[in-house]
């Protein structure tokens, strides 16, 4: 990724427009950003950790969760950082290669994201389609394959895009119309003609999205067809109830996804595309622990008893902490009885 243009571009920086708000509005907003960033954090951090801690939760459903929280924090930091920067700072600049660090991380942890949705889709059908066959279609070496495959293809996927990116004189204008540097608005910053990139963009984008959600799709309706066979109306709530979750992250994913990445860029609209641009980069990584913790039932109790657990060593803790206070205080005013005077 040299360019002709190197030099220039090593000192060259460009100006993130991101909202156009006024000063108190952008401390408001900066505050808020940052409580959504601790909580996201916080969040998906508590998931793996229980995950970690529980010997119960050490399945491949779980397993594929903690990767998906690990994306979602990795994807929170490479942009949110540098947007809570830009809030407080008045030149809003970003260098030329931070840009393309920042597209590239953020392009390759959504296509993880997207292919590990897909994964987990599969891990629900043979769940539930295929349950005696489970432990071994879904042993820990398929896990582990599957999802270092995921990280291998989001790794590559952008690479081929960003090189060429790399190569393409940047004269004009050095603001871009976004609040991160997404591929589209960076692109189109360039002198010559970028109708080409934009197109690579464009098969890109629709090709992971559409495959990834072909995919889940098709595997949910086998799913569905399977615990609609199941006699009891018990049975088909148990087998939905564990596919709930998931079907919410899904739908939160794609519809905003598809919506930013699959349409021809040149027919967006810019505010409107910001504006759910921070619905996929800020509020979905904060919902889908939340989700996925609400809506389990496992999940719940098990952080109900870790808590409670905790709670119970702190109440221990301070009984003894107390009695050793109490020991000295008593041994201080016999001391003193013996001898009273200093």
């Amino acid at each position: 990724c040299f360019p002709q243009n190197f030099k220039q571009l090593i000192s060259s920086k460009f100006v993130l427009l991101g909202f156009s708000l006024s000063q108190p509005m952008e401390l408001l907003v900066f505050m808020l950003l940052l409580a959504i960033f601790t909580l996201t954090l916080m969040g998906n951090m508590a998931i793996i950790t229980i995950v970690y801690v529980d010997l119960h939760l050490h399945t491949p459903m779980y397993f594929f969760l903690c990767n998906l929280s690990l994306l979602e924090m990795l994807f929170v930091l490479s942009i949110t950082p540098k947007m809570l920067v830009n809030l407080l700072s008045q030149a809003k600049a970003i260098s030329f290669w931070g840009c393309i660090t920042q597209c590239y991380f953020s392009f390759f942890l959504g296509t993880a994201d997207f292919i590990l949705i897909a994964i987990m889709s599969f891990d629900r059908y043979v769940a539930i389609c295929h349950p005696l066959h489970y432990p071994v279609i879904m042993s820990g070496h398929v896990c582990v394959f599957l999802v270092m495959g995921c990280w291998l293809v989001g790794f590559l996927s952008p690479l081929c895009s960003l090189i060429l990116v790399c190569q393409l004189p940047f004269c004009g204008p050095n603001v871009i119309n976004h609040f991160f540097c997404d591929y589209a608005p960076l692109v189109q910053l360039s002198c010559i003609d970028t109708h080409f990139l934009l197109m690579i963009e464009y098969v890109l984008s629709s090709l992971v999205l559409l495959t990834s959600l072909s995919f889940t799709t098709v595997s949910y309706l086998y799913i569905i067809a399977t615990v609609l066979q199941i006699p009891s109306a018990t049975g088909r709530r148990k087998a939905f109830s564990t596919c709930t979750s998931h079907i919410t992250v899904a739908s939160i994913f794609y519809g905003s996804a598809i919506f930013l990445y699959t349409r021809p860029s040149q027919g967006r609209s810019l505010d409107l595309q910001k504006v759910v641009a921070v619905f996929n980069v800020i509020v979905s990584p904060l919902l889908n622990p939340f989700i996925y913790t609400l809506r389990n039932k496992k999940v719940k109790e098990i952080f109900k008893e870790y808590l409670t657990r905790k709670s119970s060593v702190l109440r221990a803790s301070g009984r003894i902490v107390i009695r050793i206070v109490a020991g000295h205080l008593r041994e201080l005013g016999e001391r003193y009885r013996v001898n009273p005077d200093p």
